[in-house]
């Protein structure tokens, strides 16, 4: 088992701990693989009632997957080990979702990417004043995966489509007003809230949490959520794109500037996704959907490019293709979602 993940039983409790500290905790494939080893394994074991995931030494709970690693994949065996990561860590997402123990994860820092996939299908999620969540995948040419189309298409409003367009990081009071947490605490409460989990009743979980919690400071989020729902109203990006164009608002001018320097064809796949997120009601269903869409994405030009601007060259000055809203054609995003053959359809567990 890699020493990239730590694991334990504390009390009653499975805990996993991730330790990448100097990638931020970014899982690679044996990360993905230990944490379901170790899940699969507590899910038999009566001696453990509940599950807690946190990180280990660091900042941050965890930065996303393994990018470099992908874009090698993309790059250099067309995608076929980078979607093998899709594959395993989608199980796992799936995994944590339908868990039939109480699963506690600490969103102590940084949660992006990946690390909203081992989050949000938490049955309780605290987020603490160094929480920075986001989805920021339009930025690189990916999509808001690991069920960030059901958990964005699910929230009030439009936030979610602003969230996975803009890829806008918010705090930990802002997580707790939308629902992305269920409690907030202070980070020096977390060490009493763990080994109280561990220790305690399951059925006390809410209630440890509840007693610990603190008072979150206003959502600055909720200051903006009319502009949001008018100008992210459309599930047509165009028209998102000609909203935000015709507010001369400081808002509004900061929004737009952000989404021209994303992948118009992500900003595209995210909007269907969660159009067609919403409309499921299997979880593993999906994580089908977006099985289908990585395997088609991970290879296109605009996710190699991506990741060379803003992580490798950092020049952040990617050349997208197709370059325009306009140039990604209805037949390009209908092939990204098109099925695969059977065999190769993504399956849980």
């Amino acid at each position: 088992m890699t020493n990239d993940i730590l694991t334990r039983i504390d009390g009653h409790a499975g805990v996993i701990s991730l330790n990448r500290p100097g990638a931020i905790h970014a899982l690679t494939l044996d990360m993905v693989h230990a944490m379901t080893a170790a899940l699969q394994a507590w899910k038999a074991d009566a001696a453990v009632q509940c599950v807690i995931i946190d990180h280990a030494e660091g900042r941050g709970f965890c930065a996303g997957g393994d990018i470099a690693f992908l874009r090698n994949s993309a790059l250099n065996d067309n995608g076929v080990s980078g979607l093998r990561f899709f594959h395993d860590e989608y199980q796992l997402n799936h995994l944590l979702y339908t868990y039939p123990k109480p699963v506690v994860a600490f969103m102590d820092g940084i949660t992006m990417g990946g690390g909203v996939g081992i989050s949000q299908p938490a049955h309780f999620r605290v987020a603490t004043s160094n929480t920075r969540f986001a989805m920021p995948e339009t930025g690189i040419g990916l999509f808001p995966d690991v069920g960030g189309g059901w958990y964005l298409s699910r929230l009030e409003g439009r936030v979610g489509q602003f969230l996975a367009l803009t890829g806008a990081r918010i705090d930990g009071a802002e997580c707790l007003a939308l629902g992305l947490a269920t409690h907030y605490l202070a980070s020096e409460a977390l060490a009493e809230a763990k080994a109280r989990i561990a220790t305690e009743d399951v059925e006390r979980i809410d209630g440890i949490l509840g007693t610990l919690a603190d008072t979150a400071p206003d959502a600055r989020i909720l200051g903006n959520i009319f502009d949001i729902n008018r100008h992210f109203a459309s599930d047509r990006y165009e028209d998102i794109l000609a909203s935000l164009d015709g507010d001369d608002g400081a808002w509004a001018v900061k929004e737009l500037a952000t989404l021209r320097t994303k992948s118009p064809q992500t900003c595209k796949v995210a909007l269907r996704q969660l159009h067609e997120s919403a409309a499921l009601s299997d979880f593993a269903d999906n994580m089908a959907m977006e099985y289908r869409i990585a395997s088609r994405v991970l290879i296109r030009p605009d996710f190699a490019e991506g990741v060379r601007a803003v992580i490798v060259d950092k020049d952040n000055q990617p050349k997208w293709d197709p370059a325009s809203a306009e140039a990604v054609s209805a037949a390009l995003i209908d092939a990204i979602f098109a099925p695969l053959p059977t065999d190769e359809e993504w399956k849980p567990l």
